[in-house]
Formats: C-alpha cells, structure tokens, sequence
C-alpha cells in the first residue's frame, strides 16, 4: 500500500539499492540501513543519476555484528526486506567471517521486526542454499524445496555455507519463537544487470574476468543468470503477494557456460573482442590460475559443474517474468563500460 514504511538493510549494496527503486517507484516511503548514516549522501547521489530523477531516503547506521540501532531502523516500519549479508572479493581465511555476520545479521533484523510489530520480512537468501553439497546426488533440476548442505565442504565455498546457514536460522526463527512474523525468501541466482556507479557489487566479476584481459581462455564454469532488477522486482512481488508467506522463491533464467558467454560479448562488443578469451581453458590449468586470482578460486566449486534451479513457482504464483539472461549480461557490460570499469 502506498506510503507505507520499509526497511531495506544493506542499503547500499547492489540488489538493494535497485530494490529502494523499486519500492519507491510503487509509492513506499522507504528507509535503508549501512554500516554508517555517512553513507547516505553518496548512495542518494547515486540512486538519483540512476533514476533520473531525485531521490532521497534516510540512512540507519547498523551492523550485522552489533544489536545497536536495530529497533530505531525498524520502528515503525510494515515490511523489512533484509539484503545485507557479507559478499567478499575473496575468500576468506576463517569460514566464520562470513557465516557468523550472515546468520546473527540475519536474526538481528528478524528479532528486531518481530519487536516493532512488523508485518512481513523478506530476506534475500540465495540458490547457494539450494544446489550446493550435493556430490553426485544432486537433482537435474532443483526448486524451493531443495536445500544445500553445508558440511560437504568440497561442493560448498564459505560464502555458500553462510547462505544455507543463515537461510536455516531464519526459517528456525519463525518456527520458534518468531510464530507471527511472516518471512519470505528470495533465492537469486548469479545477479548480473546494471550497476549504479564504478563501485559494483562482487558478482559483476563474472563479466569483469571476461572482458578485462586477464583470462587467456574460458575456464569450464557455468552459471544461471539472473537481472538485479529481476531480483528487485521479485522482492517486492514477494513482500505485496498475501499467499507468499512462508515461501521460497528461486530468482533465475538461463544458464550460460562462460565460453558461451564470451562468444555472446564477443559479437555484441567488437572493441572489446580482443581481451575476451577464446576457446575453454582446461580445468587442470583454471586451478593453476586460482592460486593467483582470488575471484576464480571461489568458484572452483563450479568447475564442469551444470547446478540448475527452477524459477517456475515465482512466475506461477507471482506472475514473475524475468529479462534474458544475455540482457542482463549486456547490462552489466554497458554499466562497467560506462563507468570506465572495463576499457578497450
């Protein structure tokens, strides 16, 4: 309903803030939350370039690690949508550094919504929840009602484990003592699409690595794609939709092998064709490479590896009907391009 008050935490992120968007353009007087209130000048700068237009919300400073600051940021508030959750650029030592800020963020805002009487909280999760740690049992194709098991840690990286991990302590939460708090989850796939500025979220390293000159072939990963906006959308249909309490809700499209991928950018950016690679880089020689790229160590997991879930229940049950997953790639070209990210 128009005007009324929403809380998206992590507000600065890369979904997020394509999520405030979202919100506003239907009428909700939308709030966010960042480690620091300082940030809210650059994001509002940010998110208005982006739109076009003026835009203004007021900052929240919390940490995902700290109670401080939870009840003021959603005092008042009907709907959360709970986004922030630590992404690295690499990997981390200790598997704790993402897993315990993910899962403690994660019923920090539960406990504080289910305090000030919220509504609905929705909680961006991911497919890392659903298609990991499987081995050789893993379904053709997954949907919600798959999870990913976090102690095989040969098929899991820590920030997969942090997603399963905080996914199930929410859903523990609202078991328990949270009854009465309604809880939605959004699983994306590999989130490509427009970023707002030159500072872009971690997963546009997919396009990055491809079109930046740093791989002398494709190494043999594969990914479901799916559009932030798509994400954002779906949040949003996921906050609004009576009948999706208590659901899961997988947001992707199709999947693209990297080699394909750099075909596609290939024929769509002719200026660029000579930094993206050609040809499939065997796998022996992509874990050679790992050892001094951070960014294709943490997905050695991936390696010859299909993972497929299906997006249906969303476009059935909430009319979800998601940009091409080529679209969103050249999106996120043409972002990084004109943010002087990615050069000639």
């Amino acid at each position: 309903m128009s005007g009324e008050k929403v809380l998206v935490t992590g507000a600065t992120g890369f979904i997020a803030s394509h999520t405030v968007l979202a919100l506003l353009e239907r009428g909700y007087d939308v709030r966010g939350t960042a480690r620091s209130a300082s940030s809210a000048d650059k994001l509002n700068a940010t998110l208005s370039e982006f739109a076009g237009k003026p835009v203004k919300i007021d900052i929240f400073p919390v940490d995902l690690n700290r109670d401080d600051g939870w009840d003021a940021a959603v005092a008042d508030c009907t709907y959360v949508h709970h986004i922030a959750s630590p992404i690295p650029s690499s990997l981390p030592r200790d598997a704790d550094e993402l897993i315990v800020p993910a899962r403690e963020g994660a019923l920090r805002a539960l406990r504080a919504s289910k305090a000030a009487g919220v509504k609905r909280i929705v909680m961006t999760s991911s497919v890392a929840a659903i298609a990991y740690g499987w081995g050789d049992a893993r379904p053709e194709v997954l949907d919600e009602s798959d999870w990913s098991n976090p102690d095989n840690h040969k098929d899991n990286t820590a920030y997969m484990r942090s997603k399963t991990i905080a996914e199930r302590a929410a859903w523990d939460y609202i078991e328990g003592e949270g009854a009465g708090l309604e809880l939605t989850t959004v699983n994306p796939s590999a989130v490509l699409g427009p970023a707002m500025s030159g500072d872009f979220s971690a997963s546009l390293e997919i396009i990055l690595q491809l079109m930046g000159g740093g791989l002398p072939a494709a190494p043999r990963l594969g990914f479901q794609i799916v559009d932030v906006r798509d994400v954002a959308d779906l949040h949003v249909k996921a906050m609004e939709h009576p009948e999706a309490a208590g659901e899961r809700f997988i947001a992707a499209d199709d999947f693209l092998w990297f080699s394909d991928l750099a075909d596609l950018l290939r024929a769509r950016y002719p200026d660029y064709s000579k930094r993206i690679p050609k040809g499939e880089l065997p796998s022996a020689l992509v874990r050679i490479f790992a050892m001094f790229n951070p960014v294709l160590k943490q997905i050695l997991p991936e390696l010859n590896k299909r993972r497929y879930a299906s997006s249906q229940k969303a476009r059935d049950m909430l009319q979800w009907k998601p940009i091409a997953a080529t679209d969103a790639a050249y999106a996120s070209a043409d972002s990084l391009i004109a943010h002087g990210v990615i050069k000639a």
